[in-house]
């Protein structure tokens, strides 16, 4: 069948294109990266691109949305997201595990516990996945966080040693193993130990042969044994391997390395190539072309899709790029495809006329039934209850202010405008207003936040912080903004309490300066469940949550 296609078509089912997971064109967040209906019908239908990956929108609207876009497509689709903590990370209303990190901080004190949770969290997200359409999983994350400093994985990372890593990246992918999708193992070879966010710029990882293969490749070579079926690419500059190229470019590190060293014959998957470690100095349409160079199979979010096609042609007939090699990725991508149910037919389908549609299996079928079954969801609790840490004198004792003073519930969050976890009916608003506290929402990134948080009277304060790595935020860690806050709070005396969401490491910073007697929690996950959870604990109460 692959002889058949035109050198075009070949091409275009190398590519995997962004699109909004929401319905309609009025919806679309991210015009930018996210096409409209009519182009992406144009991409899928015309072009013959080979696969979408979505975000945005609910679990229930993605179910209709997959099987529009395979409706629309010349060949059957690879539908990808990047749900690393299960597909209610992406669309509401499915099972939202807490990050990764969470079970490595199980593994420390029950290795078996922890063992099982990886692997229960790779078949719920697995089979959550195939239930709204979707037939590749973007994860696990297999990269060693050792760098606490690292603004991009964080606690995407399933601990900090790859022997940890290793162990629960290989349990999610058996998790997943019996259901009909892909999953990735990614960035390769390594993005742990870096202090720059590639979504902004070129990180370089400076280490020895010697060290990379101690600790960055490890655990890619037990997600191979595992089974993987894809690996994603770093955007990093690894010197000692390739002085000119980054990874995802390299065909010293894709080709020499993964394929040959490590014997890895599934697809290999750039990592976005709109983001600015690789666009900003490759410019779009030359980076996918590097990209295939160097061995990538799956080009992946391209900033313009039909001109990076385009380019890849034109490297074919120039003769940078073979067409052997071209097919052997197609080759690659449809056994893929088969594996997870598509059937690839021969010759391809002729557009669609306005109005009608392929006698795809109807939407009617679709069973929300097997989203956030309460047994998922009580795993997903549970991992969060087990990964809890708190100290300090607990429960916490609210007694009545005096009628001048204020209880003041101070929520701190790194991104005050894209903070979906958060409303006047999550736990960590709801809550503390039981109590009689009155709430106060600041964003990290605010200048001269301690000037702009106190009251003018004495007010007794819960502070609740949200901060964990994020794309494009270029940092994990508190702002100096939000340490002067905290500092002054102290001074003051008016600290009662600390809650914090997210990052173990912000916790680390604030651990040093807090009095032993002032009570605090940490959770790993910021969701509505993980509210629920700390403000158990804070206030020895059963808090009102989506547990």
């Amino acid at each position: 069948m692959i002889d058949n296609l035109s050198l075009p078509e070949l091409v275009a089912q190398m590519f995997v294109v962004r699109a909004s997971g929401y319905l309609f064109d009025h919806q679309i967040r991210y015009p930018e990266w996210e096409p409209t209906a009519s182009k992406l019908r144009y991409y899928l239908e015309n072009l013959g691109v080979g696969g979408v990956i979505l975000v945005g929108g609910s679990a229930a609207e993605l179910a209709v949305r997959s099987h529009q876009l395979q409706s629309w497509a010349k060949f059957p689709l690879l539908l990808a997201a990047d749900i690393e903590e299960g597909v209610g990370q992406r669309f509401a209303g499915a099972t939202w595990f807490g990050p990764p990190m969470a079970i490595a901080e199980v593994a420390r004190h029950d290795a078996g516990k922890a063992d099982r949770y990886a692997e229960q969290m790779g078949a719920v997200t697995a089979i959550e996945a195939r239930a709204i359409g979707l037939n590749w999983i973007l994860a696990p994350v297999v990269d060693v966080n050792n760098n606490p400093d690292n603004p991009v994985i964080n606690v995407r990372a399933f601990g900090e040693t790859p022997e940890i890593v290793s162990k629960l990246a290989a349990a999610f992918i058996r998790g997943a193993g019996p259901h009909p999708v892909l999953t990735t193992a990614k960035h390769f070879p390594g993005h742990g130990d870096t202090a720059v966010d590639s979504h902004l710029e070129l990180p370089v990882l400076p280490h020895s042969p010697a060290r990379l293969a101690e600790v960055e490749l490890p655990p890619f070579v037990e997600a191979m044994a595992a089974g993987v079926d894809a690996v994603m690419s770093a955007h990093l500059l690894i010197p000692a391997w390739d002085a000119q190229f980054p990874a995802t470019l390299s065909r010293k590190i894709l080709i020499g390395k993964l394929r040959e060293e490590l014997g890895f014959e599934g697809l290999i998957v750039t990592d976005a190539l709109v983001m600015g470690a690789i666009a900003n100095k490759y410019g779009a349409n030359e980076a996918a072309v590097l990209a295939a160079e160097a061995g990538a199979d799956v080009l992946l979010m391209p900033l313009d899709p039909e001109g990076a096609i385009l380019a890849v042609c034109e490297a074919v007939t120039q003769g940078r790029l073979s067409i052997a090699q071209i097919k052997e990725s197609v080759k690659r991508i449809w056994e893929a495809k088969i594996k997870v149910g598509l059937s690839i037919s021969d010759p391809p389908q002729p557009p669609l006329a306005k109005g009608e549609s392929k006698n795809l299996q109807s939407t009617d079928s679709i069973d929300l039934s097997l989203l956030a079954n309460p047994d998922s969801r009580a795993t997903a609790a549970d991992i969060l209850r087990n990964s809890l840490k708190f100290g300090g004198n607990l429960p916490l004792q609210v007694s009545k202010s005096p009628e001048n003073q204020l209880l003041r519930n101070l929520i701190v969050v790194d991104d005050v405008l894209g903070c979906e976890f958060l409303g006047n009916h999550t736990p960590a608003i709801a809550v503390p207003e039981q109590f009689g506290y009155k709430l106060q929402l600041i964003d990290d990134r605010t200048g001269a936040i301690a000037d702009n948080a106190g009251a003018e009277d004495f007010s007794p304060t819960l502070l609740q912080i949200f901060i964990r790595g994020n794309c494009f935020r270029g940092s994990a860690g508190l702002t100096q903004a939000a340490q002067d806050l905290f500092k002054k709070l102290l001074k003051t005396g008016e600290l009662q309490a600390v809650l914090i969401y997210g990052s173990p490491y912000v916790l680390e910073q604030f651990l040093p300066h807090l009095p032993p007697s002032i009570p605090y929690v940490f959770c790993f996950g910021q969701m509505p469940v993980a509210q629920s959870l700390a403000l158990e604990v804070l206030f020895g109460i059963e808090a009102t949550g989506n547990a």
